[in-house]
């Protein structure tokens, strides 16, 4: 077999091995999952009135704010999910199945790989079941067409990539579940400072540089501009840009950190 059969044979096998473990052990994936949800059912439900009449300044309006609020949360749906991939990579690392992959005749990358492709799969799965909610509330994305959805799907896939993969270097050192947890909470915290729930002129002068310089915030004013149909002007750019240059240094730091001999 030639090295790049190899190499696929292999990133096959580790993937069907991470998606077994998930599907075996869901409750971690189910945990980070009901943290948008929830999210999403308190801004909509509790402050859904008062955010929507703040942001338009004419009266509540709960459903514009359901359109303007779920982009956000769909993305903070991946950087949720991710924090399982830097568990379970920390996991691998140090019960001892890495160590026995290292003996073995198998193409080194492709545990990474596993890993990486079973994440994004993971966190496609979990933005269509936070999807079905958000429609299920109210969520309504009448201006999209299908070349806009398609664009979306891609930039969604996109950022799962970028995030996995940083997700993977922080699992990696890692000395265990828990600091992988804790290392990983980023992926989490930046949604919640960006663009997400309110516009970026809303927030106080000292604040918006945080949340405008920052991956999410692009992300979020592109995929709202592509589902809403509301401006995107550079921040599509920013966006694709931030996820190639998270996706390169993630994976540059991921395969020299697992490529070092274990102490």
């Amino acid at each position: 077999m030639s090295t790049l059969s190899l190499a696929l044979r292999d990133s096959s096998t580790m993937l069907r091995r991470n998606l077994l473990h998930a599907r075996r052990y869901p409750s971690l994936t189910l945990n980070l999952l009901l943290t948008p949800i929830m999210l999403l059912l308190l801004f909509v439900y509790v402050f859904g009135d008062t955010m929507s009449a703040g942001i338009s300044g004419g009266g509540p309006d709960r459903s514009e704010y359901i359109a303007y609020l779920v982009p956000g949360l769909l993305l903070m749906t991946i950087g949720s999910t991710t924090i399982g991939t830097a568990v379970s990579v920390s996991n691998d690392m140090t019960e001892g199945i890495i160590a026995r992959f290292r003996t073995m005749a198998i193409h080194r990358p492709s545990v990474l790989i596993g890993h990486v492709v079973g994440s994004v799969l993971q966190c496609v799965v979990s933005v269509v079941l936070v999807g079905a909610v958000a429609a299920g509330i109210g969520f309504r994305s009448t201006d999209a067409n299908l070349i806009e959805w398609i664009a979306a799907f891609g930039l969604l896939v996109l950022f799962a990539t970028a995030l996995t993969w940083i997700a993977v270097g922080m699992g990696l050192i890692s000395p265990n579940a828990e600091a992988a947890s804790n290392n990983a909470v980023p992926l989490i915290l930046l949604p919640l400072l960006s663009s997400a729930f309110v516009p970026l002129n809303a927030m106080p002068g000292w604040f918006q540089p945080i949340a405008e310089y920052q991956p999410f915030t692009p992300a979020i004013e592109t995929l709202r501009g592509l589902l809403l149909g509301t401006e995107i002007g550079h921040d599509g750019w920013l966006a694709v840009a931030w996820c190639l240059g998270l996706t390169v240094l993630g994976y540059f730091w991921s395969t020299s950190k697992f490529d070092d001999d274990p102490k």
